[in-house]
């Protein structure tokens, strides 16, 4: 899920405010999960898949009232994501960078990834520009990092660049 946003910035030499649209990384969301957006206008969202046949399907909470067993399903979800973004605020929240990245392509394999003959691969390829953004970080930053997490055997890719982790990492957390 990517969203786009105005940002102001106000100078205070030039009493002038610029503002531009700046798009960032909000997180994966996968089949059957709940997102919910909460903010003001004017802002854009869009959501790329990596399969056919994608929907997305727009609720109100005032419409779940109608269906209590879905709404307590939704209420549910939510709250597992609630705990998983705790994990991933702890993780984001590192003061290495390569913590920050080897943290984020673990939690993110935890969560989608699939068996693969070496371990565990993500399903879908990332560009090392929405790494970058997704922790904080440039795309030159993070290609420099996958090399010495390559090196030290901690990632590996596979087929079609897919991210994997050996089968040994993903067990010992």
């Amino acid at each position: 899920m990517v969203g786009v946003a105005q940002v102001s910035a106000t100078s205070r030499t030039a009493r002038a405010t610029n503002t531009t649209a700046e798009e960032a990384f909000l997180g994966f969301v996968g089949a059957g999960q709940p997102f919910e957006i909460v903010a003001q206008s004017p802002f854009t969202l869009h959501s790329y898949a990596h399969v056919d046949q994608t929907s997305v399907v727009w609720m109100y909470w005032h419409d779940l009232d109608n269906w209590p067993h879905f709404r307590r399903e939704v209420l549910d979800a939510f709250r597992y994501q609630h705990q998983r973004k705790l994990l991933w605020l702890s993780t984001l929240g590192q003061r290495r960078t390569i913590d920050r990245l080897l943290g984020f392509l673990t939690l993110l394999i935890e969560e989608y990834g699939e068996p693969a003959d070496q371990g565990y691969c993500l399903p879908w390829t990332l560009t090392h520009a929405q790494i970058g953004s997704a922790i904080g970080s440039t795309r030159v930053t993070v290609t420099r990092l996958m090399g010495k997490l390559r090196q030290r055997g901690l990632i590996h890719t596979q087929d079609d660049n897919l991210i994997c982790l050996p089968g040994d990492i993903t067990l010992r957390r």
